[in-house]
C-alpha cells in the first residue's frame, strides 16, 4: 500500500529560543509516518538565530525542510506553507506553531483517523498561556460569529490537520497574504459542511521567548478581523 505523503507546516518567527527543541519533537513525527512526508518549517524574516538555527539543523534531520521569506506575518507565512505543501504533492497538511505549546504526543490520534474527515482541529478547551490569550480566542469566536453566523469553537487553532483535496479548493479562495486565514479555513469547512471535527487537545504555556499579546493588541486584533472578515460572507460559500 502507497503510504499517505504529511507535510507539517511551522512558520517560524524569532523563535530561536525554542526553534530546536520544536523541530527535533516535530521531526520524529514525519519519521514515523513515512519516508516521504515532511516538516516544513518556514522563517518568516527573523531578526535573531532562527534561521541560522533551522538550517544547522536542516543538516542533522533528513525529513526537515527550511524556507525562507521575507517578513509577513503569521498568516501570510502559514498560507505560504500550504501553498507550498499542496504544490508538492502532500495528501494532508498539518499546521502548528513555533513556540513549543502544542504537543506531537497527542498527534497520532489525528492521523489514524484521517480519512474519516476532511479536516481535524485540536480545542483548546484549557489555555495555559495566560488571560490575554483566552480573552483573544473568544473575541475571535463573536466576532466569527457575528460576521459569517457560524459558531466555531476555536477558529484559528494552531492544531489542524487537512487534507489536501479539501485544502486546495478552500486556499483559492483566499487572498494573498491574508491576515487569518487558519479562521476563514475553519469557517469554510463548517459552512461547507464537510467533514469534520473539533477535539480537545492540550495547549502549554509558551515554552521561551516573548509573549506579545497584550490588552492593547486585543483590540487590534478584534478591529483587524472584523474589518478582514467584511465582505466575505458570501464569497466564501461559492
Amino acid at each position: 500500500m502507497v503510504q499517505d505523503c504529511l507535510y507539517i507546516v511551522i512558520p517560524a518567527y524569532n523563535e530561536q529560543d525554542n526553534i530546536q527543541a520544536v523541530a527535533k519533537e516535530w521531526h520524529e513525527i514525519v519519521q514515523q509516518v513515512g519516508a516521504t512526508s515532511r516538516l516544513v518549517i518556514i522563517n518568516d524574516g527573523s531578526r535573531d538565530q532562527t534561521l541560522a538555527k533551522l538550517q544547522a539543523l536542516a543538516q542533522q534531520l533528513p525529513q526537515l525542510l527550511v524556507l525562507d521569506k521575507p517578513n509577513g506575518g503569521h498568516g501570510d507565512t502559514v498560507l505560504f506553507g500550504y501553498h507550498y505543501a499542496v504544490a508538492h504533492h502532500a495528501d494532508y497538511i498539518f499546521q502548528t506553531d513555533s513556540d513549543g505549546q502544542t504537543l506531537p504526543s497527542e498527534f497520532m490520534p489525528f492521523w489514524q483517523q484521517r480519512r474519516q474527515f476532511d479536516a481535524q482541529f485540536g480545542f483548546r478547551k484549557v489555555r495555559q498561556d495566560g488571560l490575554a490569550r483566552w480573552i483573544v480566542t473568544k473575541v475571535l469566536r463573536l466576532v466569527v460569529l457575528a460576521q459569517f453566523h457560524v459558531w466555531v469553537v476555536d477558529a484559528n487553532t494552531p492544531y489542524r490537520l487537512m487534507s489536501a483535496s479539501s485544502l486546495a479548493p478552500l486556499l483559492a479562495k483566499i487572498p494573498d497574504k491574508y491576515n487569518l486565514p487558519n479562521v476563514l479555513l475553519s469557517v469554510m469547512y463548517v459552512k461547507k459542511q464537510l467533514k469534520y471535527r473539533f477535539t480537545r487537545v492540550t495547549f502549554r504555556p509558551r515554552q521561551g521567548g516573548v509573549n506579545s499579546i497584550n490588552l492593547k493588541s486585543i483590540i487590534k486584533i478584534g478591529e483587524h478581523a472584523v474589518h478582514d472578515f467584511s465582505g466575505f460572507q458570501h464569497t466564501l460559500l461559492k
